[in-house]
């Protein structure tokens, strides 16, 4: 089952001293090295959690097909480097950098993630 999280009207508003960053969920919302989609200022995201604290936005549109399902990827690791791989033709990207291992000419779409006493919040 897939969950998409949308921006309720109350509790996860753009901050006022700072409007660029989004709050999208609690930390705990996300399983780790499991992804979840959220639209976010009309934009489809990808979310990841890797260990404890380490959180990732990409596009969810897979960038050799344009398919939003990037949500449903493989999360792993290229050495120190935090990875997804598409669901479709398994290319995999840096999770960080969105960097593709295998197609250099193709890249995946990252946007900045912070956490703030325990919410996840973007920067679109």
């Amino acid at each position: 089952m897939e969950t998409v999280m949308e921006m309720p009207a109350t509790g996860y508003a753009p901050l006022a001293a700072d409007p660029a960053w989004v709050r999208v969920c609690r930390l705990d919302d996300l399983a780790d090295s499991w992804g979840e989609a959220a639209l976010v200022k009309g934009q489809q995201l990808a979310l990841f959690r890797v260990g404890r604290g380490d959180v990732f936005a990409v596009s969810q549109a897979d960038p050799a097909t344009r398919a939003h399902v990037m949500s449903r990827g493989m999360v792993g690791s290229r050495g120190r480097t935090h990875t997804i791989a598409s669901p479709l033709h398994k290319e995999v990207y840096s999770l960080a950098t969105g960097e593709c291992f295998g197609r250099p000419e193709l890249h995946l779409g990252t946007y900045p993630v912070r956490v703030v006493d325990g919410v996840v919040e973007v920067s679109v």
